[in-house]
């Protein structure tokens, strides 16, 4: 499958690739072999009753119409991997789609809810191409978030934009590195109280750049 590049947004192969993977590879593997596992599960179910009903090739296609998209997605699941090389983001599932930060149109931080767990992500759109970029990921008071030296190397990309909002990310990637040095708790880190702002009982969710603006003033 070729690749996809937004305008001019392909790394020199000299530049230093680093990985932005929240989860480690195996945590990956294990969530997408769950997810298979209950596709095969759900589609079993549904195709059983279908059958029941109109017969066997009726339950065989309900099945498959069931089972195969969500198949799809923990296969992509296990293959997805995101990483920097330059100022130019990355990330390949089937294929590799890739946007330059520097050239991006549109950059939003995106909160995710799932099953309990607030997913901080940030999400940036080139031309037809949008890649969301997970940063943490908490549950209760706790959680997981990307390392210092890809928060440090995104931060830098992000300031090298030159632009306000580019201003503004780096600058709340920069407060989360300093609230982690001074070994603060993660319920009290910037990530974790700017994902608290957001209104429960949605799915997804873009904040205002305006909020994440006056957010990002009121932090040391």
């Amino acid at each position: 499958m070729s690749d996809e590049t937004e305008g001019s947004a392909q790394p020199s192969t000299a530049e230093e690739r680093v990985p932005l993977d929240l989860l480690d590879p195996a945590t990956v593997r294990k969530r997408a072999r769950m997810v298979g596992i209950g596709a095969v599960l759900i589609a079993g179910a549904i195709g059983g009753l279908v059958g029941l009903i109109g017969g066997r090739t009726a339950g065989l296609v309900a099945a498959a119409i069931v089972g195969l998209p969500l198949l799809m997605l923990a296969w992509s699941e296990a293959r997805r991997r995101v990483w920097l090389q330059g100022t130019v983001l990355s990330v390949r599932a089937f294929g590799t789609r890739s946007v330059d930060l520097h050239g991006a149109e549109k950059i939003d931080l995106l909160v995710t809810d799932v099953r309990g767990s607030r997913t901080m992500g940030l999400l940036v759109s080139g031309g037809r191409k949008a890649i969301n970029l997970a940063l943490a990921i908490y549950a209760g008071t706790g959680g997981r978030e990307l390392g210092v030296f890809p928060l440090r190397r995104l931060a830098d990309v992000l300031a090298g934009r030159g632009d306000a909002r580019g201003l503004v990310y780096s600058g709340l990637l920069v407060a989360q590195l300093r609230a982690e040095a001074r070994g603060e708790a993660a319920a009290d880190r910037p990530l974790y109280r700017l994902g608290s702002l957001a209104p429960q009982g949605r799915i997804a969710q873009k904040l205002h750049p305006d909020a994440v603006s006056r957010f990002v003033t009121t932090l040391d």
